[in-house]
């Protein structure tokens, strides 16, 4: 079998891509962001300083939830990996209470199968549902959350998840169905890098 093709993105990349995003996500006004562990962790945390209030100075904060669906985990089966989401860490004991009211804006760092986003935006919509209907009918409304998803790269692809056309999307960039190559991934920092330029550099030359 033929190695597929990689995408090696290095920090400045994916800097500057959340960067930009950070402009079209801005009108979203999200008061909150749930990180997907671990490749959500460090895009949350740079789109956080460009969607800070200018006028407030404050911070939104950052919630992390953990799903897994190619990870080898404990008591997990081979027919599980890449067919079912796997929680390892959600928002507390009542997560939906976190959540009530909120503009929470779900991040990851690649949209491959959609299956990950599909789970995360249905189960959080499920905890805030519960606490909803705790409320009176008269504060439901004014109470409800809203929820968009940010992810750093969406694959070109056939989805096998599916997420509701109401639910406001953002993608930083969008590429083929190749293997990306995070620099968080990389033991060598400095030879991710200098592929990543020659990968550069071999496009730039490409007619």
């Amino acid at each position: 079998m033929d190695e597929p093709e990689h995408l090696r993105a290095t920090y400045n990349d994916i800097h500057n891509i959340i960067k930009a995003s950070a402009e079209k996500i801005a009108p979203f006004k999200p008061n909150m962001l749930i990180a997907i562990g671990g490749g959500g962790f460090f895009p949350a945390r740079v789109l956080r300083t460009f969607l800070k209030d200018p006028s407030t100075k404050r911070n939104i904060p950052i919630q992390a939830i953990g799903l897994s669906l190619y990870e080898s985990l404990p008591g997990t089966t081979a027919e599980q990996l890449g067919s079912q989401v796997i929680r390892t860490q959600w928002l507390g004991p009542e997560p939906g209470k976190t959540l009530l009211g909120r503009r929470a804006l779900i991040v990851d760092e690649v949209d491959d199968s959609r299956k990950t986003l599909q789970y995360a935006l249905s189960e959080l919509e499920k905890d805030v549902e519960l606490e909803l209907q705790a409320l009176p009918e008269s504060e439901r409304e004014a109470n409800r959350t809203e929820f968009a998803i940010f992810v750093v790269h969406n694959k070109l692809k056939p989805k096998l998840g599916e997420l509701p056309l109401s639910t406001p999307y953002f993608a930083g960039a969008e590429v083929g169905d190749v293997w990306l190559d995070y620099p968080w991934e990389a033991v060598d920092i400095e030879e991710h890098d200098r592929l990543a330029a020659q990968d550069k550099t071999a496009a730039c030359a490409e007619p």
